[in-house]
């Protein structure tokens, strides 16, 4: 189940992964198994990515 605060608009906590250290992200989409959005801090903000619903730790900015 995905969780109700978990749509288009948030930011949310993604755990660290291989070399890519915690960071937030900014959701476009959420999908079944991953959401798309932009990463908004750490080495990878800016760039668009598709993160699996497992890496999300929790939501920190509802919409």
């Amino acid at each position: 189940m995905i969780e109700p605060d978990l749509q288009p608009g948030v930011t949310v906590v993604i755990r660290a992964f291989d070399d890519v250290p915690q960071h937030c992200f900014r959701v476009d989409e959420v999908h079944e198994d991953c959401v798309t959005g932009t990463a908004t801090t750490g080495p990878l903000a800016g760039h668009y990515g598709e993160p699996s619903i497992g890496l999300i730790l929790r939501v920190v900015d509802p919409a």
